[in-house]
């Protein structure tokens, strides 16, 4: 069968031959014993329901077999044959350009290159899944090769619920993913309903289709690590920045290191996918022995090098050694998956990476005991290294969050507050998102070099001719920026799809849109997607983390991201999503993503205009309301320039009056 026919053919009447379990894939833990025999009979039940009944016997005992194994059914005999990758937008099948730009994304949040557990489905984090399992993936692809541009697909935590009749200006998909009941919101709960089949988490960018790879984590990292320098005054050369994670983000932090021009030292515990990193070009150089790492950081300081070093072993030791060779660390932070602290998202010091693996599965409550033993120990290394002048923040993953469950001594002398910020607190947040500047991405559906070039030159265009006339509060973005994307194609950022990301506030975003489209009116370049990441301006409320900067006792609410999922779906959007969790874990955020088919129709300029100008505007007026100054400041210049926006801005009691 070609690759057309097996899209066109979902779940094959046909059972396909059993497949291996490959070994030398990176695959998802086994995941935690949880299930009652009376829920496993269930979630076999629930598994098979995909199938007609004639192969449940052939299907139930391995089914059965996966769940005891993995602690999932992923159903691998039903992964596809073909190569996993972002074709050209002309190589799928379908009655709707805009369905096949869906199925282009979905592949790409697959691709072996791309994804860190591909044969789970789990495009990053150790638990963010596209889908639950391949059953899911072959019925939405034939869903989508079927789709007209009347209908709409209702995406239900990786269940496609089927093709509804809608219009031509509804979004072609809705995803949902964890939409919980508040009170069923534990990890715990995740854990079950996940082995259950009916629910799962899909993360940010993973479940709604949009992640491009490492490259747009580099793009933020290298932001904050530049912003994170100029915030303790000090140039980036001979800087030192230290953390943690190279699997479910990828290489991505020493990456930015380079780019930002400073020593970086990321720790990782998972040799396989410290050796990928390493192969792909992600990090420049790893060592196993401490003392090793120890002398080449020395040299690297010494000579003021640009250098990116991995360790292959725990963070904790770094940590802990560098504090007694006394080597100043500059900016220390971490970006294990710390939201997923049970599961293979951080892993205890002193024990190998397999013993881990296996008290996770055989004994969890030894293995929790462990991780919080650790999570005491990191945060008393970094307090040692905070006491000679290192900067550290949190980098949204839930670090000060789980160290304070596990009764580290992080919280500040006020009893409240944690001792030390996230990142958007001090630095993304007043710096970029109050602004209205946010992770803008494209991908080019051609799948061309030449045509990623082309939308780089035209982004860069437009950028440079906007800094001419941007008031003084936003130069640096613009800058920073400018300077991103003219070192786009040398930093060799693609992984998958020919996609790229920056920083852009609503005018930016809007005007490179408009761009890009009549260029592929012109026929210029082939068909464009836009999206963003969720860790945005607008799209997640998230109390630690994309929100952590909003004071006015609004951070636990959720009302910007829905108010944004749903905003964004009438305003044009291709296709929309809501999920419960992201980067800081499963109950602890909500967050909104979309995406957007640029055609070259004068339909499509309509629709870029209206929704992209809500999909900032919408966050900056919370934030405005919230009282952060530079969001009053975007607030009212977005007024300025366009007449039917009308927000309600608020008045500034003066502190001497609260005191009576």
């Amino acid at each position: 069968m070609t690759f057309q026919e097996q899209i066109k053919q979902g779940i094959p009447a046909t059972l396909p031959n059993h497949k291996p379990y490959e070994l030398e894939i990176n695959h998802a833990p086994k995941r935690k014993e949880i299930l009652s025999a009376d829920e496993k009979k269930l979630a076999l039940k629930n598994a098979l329901r995909y199938f007609d009944a004639k192969h449940h016997a052939t299907l139930i005992k391995e089914f059965s077999d996966e769940l005891e194994t993995y602690g999932r059914i992923y159903m691998y005999r039903f992964r596809p044959d073909y190569e996993m990758k972002a074709r050209p937008i002309s190589d799928y099948p379908g009655k709707c350009e805009q369905a096949k730009a869906i199925m282009l994304m979905i592949q790409n949040n697959l691709d072996y290159a791309v994804a860190q557990h591909p044969h789970e489905l789990i495009t990053y984090g150790g638990n963010g899944a596209v889908f639950s399992n391949w059953a899911q993936y072959l019925l939405t692809m034939q869903y989508l090769s079927e789709m007209t541009d009347e209908q709409t697909l209702a995406m239900y935590s990786g269940h496609p619920m089927g093709l509804f009749p809608s219009h031509k200006e509804a979004p072609r998909v809705v995803v949902t993913n964890g939409m919980v009941i508040p009170n069923y919101s534990q990890p715990d709960d995740w854990e079950k309903m996940n082995a259950l089949g009916v629910s799962q988490y899909g993360q940010m960018t993973a479940g709604s289709y949009m992640y491009i790879g490492p490259q747009g984590i580099v793009h933020g990292t290298t932001i904050t690590v530049l912003n994170g320098f100029r915030k303790i005054k000090k140039p980036t050369s001979g800087g030192l920045f230290v953390t943690s994670g190279l699997g479910g983000m990828s290489g991505a932090q020493p990456k930015a290191g380079n780019i930002a021009g400073c020593i970086t030292v990321c720790a990782e515990v998972n040799a396989k996918i410290t050796h990928i990193r390493h192969s792909q070009g992600w990090i420049n150089e790893v060592y196993e022995n401490i003392d090793e790492l120890v002398a080449r950081v020395a040299l690297a300081k010494a000579n003021k090098e640009v250098v990116s070093l991995a360790y292959l072993g725990n963070v904790v030791d770094i940590w802990e050694r560098f504090d007694q060779e006394n080597i100043h660390i500059d900016l220390g932070s971490d970006q294990t998956s710390l939201h997923n602290p049970w599961a293979g998202g951080y892993y205890p010091v002193g024990i190998s990476f397999e013993e881990a693996n296996e008290m996770m599965s055989k004994n969890p409550e030894l293995f929790k005991e462990k991780i919080q033993e650790t999570l005491r120990r990191h945060t008393t290394a970094i307090n040692k290294h905070t006491a000679k002048g290192t900067y550290f923040f949190d980098y949204g993953n839930a670090f000060l969050l789980e160290a304070c469950r596990a009764g580290a001594n992080i919280m500040a002398d006020n009893k409240i507050d944690f001792r030390y910020p996230s990142y958007v607190q001090d630095i993304m947040g007043p710096m970029c998102f109050d602004y209205g500047f946010g992770p803008f991405r494209w991908v080019c559906a051609s799948g061309k070099p030449e045509d990623l070039a082309k939308t780089d030159a035209i982004a860069c265009k437009v950028l440079e001719e906007m800094m001419q006339n941007s008031p003084e509060e936003i130069k640096q973005q613009m800058q920073d920026n400018i300077t991103w994307i003219k070192g786009a194609q040398e930093n060799k950022l693609v992984v998958g799809s020919q996609a790229r990301i920056l920083y852009a506030d609503a005018e930016g975003r809007i005007k490179i849109a408009e761009a890009f489209n009549q260029a592929i009116a012109k026929g210029e370049i082939g068909i464009v997607i836009l999206g963003r990441d969720h860790h945005d301006v607008s799209g997640t409320d998230s109390p630690y983390r994309e929100t952590s900067n909003i004071y006015d006792g609004s951070r636990f609410t959720a009302d910007m991201a829905i108010q944004n999922v749903i905003g964004d779906s009438f305003r044009g959007a291709t296709w929309v999503s809501i999920h419960n969790g992201g980067g800081v874990g499963w109950g602890e955020v909500i967050n909104g993503g979309f995406g957007m088919v640029l055609d070259g129709s004068k339909e499509a300029s309509k629709r870029l205009e209206s929704m992209l100008f809500w999909d900032v505007n919408n966050g900056i007026s919370r934030r405005s309301w919230a009282r952060n100054d530079n969001a009053i400041f975007a607030i009212k210049r977005a007024m300025a320039t366009q007449p039917l926006l009308k927000i309600t801005i608020p008045n500034i009691v003066e502190d001497g009056l609260l005191d009576f």
